[in-house]
């Protein structure tokens, strides 16, 4: 509830690998390169490239892995998660970003979307209902109308 959320826009700085790490559970891991940049007397200039590790778990990680290359422009939206450990006596911080959502930046080009096939579960057979036997219904005796004269 309380996470902090970050949208990236960039492009994928390497290839994508995905690894099961659990009966049914996967994570596909990239980087991200983020190079701002800011129109100054007329021209473009770049500012300092910053690199973001990405990673997308279970469905949205396969999805990814099987979608995105590297050079491709992503957009990147997740919760940033801060990792802490010693290493020496030393306090190490890394942050990576667990993606919600992760899409091509259509500012660079055009993509197409495919919906992926999902095994149908199957419904489970009705048993056959066996017929209620039907008796005939009685008529009422039909009476002959009165005759005109």
């Amino acid at each position: 509830m309380y996470d902090t959320q970050i949208t990236l826009t960039g492009w994928v700085g390497g290839d994508v690998t995905l690894r099961e790490v659990a009966e049914g559970r996967a994570v596909a891991t990239f980087r991200v390169a983020c190079t701002p940049t800011h129109l100054r007397g007329g021209e473009w200039v770049k500012g300092t490239t910053s690199w973001h590790t990405v990673k997308a778990w279970n469905r949205l990680g396969r999805h990814v892995a099987a979608s995105v290359r590297s050079g491709d422009p992503v957009v990147v939206h997740g919760r940033l998660v801060a990792d802490l450990w010693e290493r020496d006596g030393r306090p190490q911080t890394s942050f990576e970003v667990v993606a919600t959502s992760v899409g091509h930046d259509l500012t660079h080009g055009t993509t197409s979307f495919a919906r992926p096939v999902h095994e149908q579960v199957a419904e489970p057979v009705a048993e056959p209902v066996a017929e209620a036997s039907v008796e005939p219904v009685a008529q009422a005796p039909q009476t002959a109308e009165p005759q005109a004269a």
